[in-house]
């Protein structure tokens, strides 16, 4: 406990804490919209594609931000599209963009010979928080639970029911773009702390989990919430304490916190 303590007095230690506490909320309610709705993958997806212009940013030596912030959201945005208009199931326009970007990505990586910079993206690192990621994780975390605030009976209704939304005149395509979205936000900021190939285990394991004692939405997205910060707070100390990666431990713990209810639930 004294060395948990000790930990504490180490400013990137509070600017993981902080940055990733919230990211993981958001994520997870977010997370809870997706798995409903059958875009399970999304995280994954936009993740590999993040990787991707990660790859090209670092092969032309500028801010990753810059890059990837814009192509993932513009890779949210055709997945949407794919998905809607030739009504294709939103887990297969995912995993068809996803190996394709995660192709270029291997491939820019390679020729471009930044393979060891970009290993610090796909497993995450806590010591990569810098202040103006924290600034940037809240302000990012405001608008989401903000905006899920703001819009919280149409994102309810567009994820039950989405002929019923639609048939009330409300425009279903604008608020899925705007889950679309807060989603990319939250996938580039992640990338930062959980890594591209963990980032999606965030964003999805707390809701499946939250789903197994959740009696509606309203206590799917509060239990949810819950279960992703205590995972993350635990994860982030038992990489400390092991010395692990930082999204290995949070997702360890989600997915310890997972199998701990299927088993209650089944008792």
């Amino acid at each position: 406990m004294s060395e948990i303590l000790d930990l504490l007095t180490y400013p990137f230690v509070i600017r993981a804490l902080i940055a990733g506490s919230l990211i993981s909320i958001c994520a997870s309610i977010l997370g809870v919209i997706l798995v409903l709705k059958h875009y399970s993958l999304i995280g994954h997806g936009l993740s590999e594609i993040g990787f991707a212009s990660l790859s090209i940013s670092a092969a032309l030596n500028i801010s990753p931000e810059l890059v990837s912030t814009p192509a993932v959201i513009l890779a949210s945005f055709v997945i949407m599209f794919v998905s809607q208009k030739y009504k294709t199931a939103g887990d297969i326009a995912i995993a068809v963009a996803s190996s394709a970007a995660l192709a270029l990505g291997i491939i820019i990586s390679s020729l471009s010979g930044n393979t060891s910079i970009m290993s610090s993206y796909l497993f995450g690192s806590v010591l990569a928080i810098t202040q103006g990621d924290l600034i940037y994780s809240v302000v990012i975390s405001l608008i989401v639970m903000a905006s899920f605030v703001i819009f919280y009976n149409k994102f309810f209704l567009i994820t039950y029911n989405e002929d019923y939304s639609r048939s009330l005149g409300i425009n279903t395509t604008f608020y899925q773009l705007i889950i679309s979205i807060l989603t990319a936000l939250i996938v580039v900021m992640g990338m930062r702390i959980m890594g591209t190939l963990l980032i999606s285990g965030v964003i999805i394991l707390p809701a499946v989990s939250a789903k197994v004692f959740a009696s509606g939405f309203r206590s799917l997205v509060i239990i949810s919430g819950v279960i992703s910060l205590i995972a993350f707070v635990s994860g982030l100390i038992l990489s400390f304490v092991f010395n692990l990666p930082a999204g290995a431990g949070v997702i360890l713990a989600n997915t310890i916190i997972l199998i701990i209810m299927k088993v209650i639930a089944k008792k």
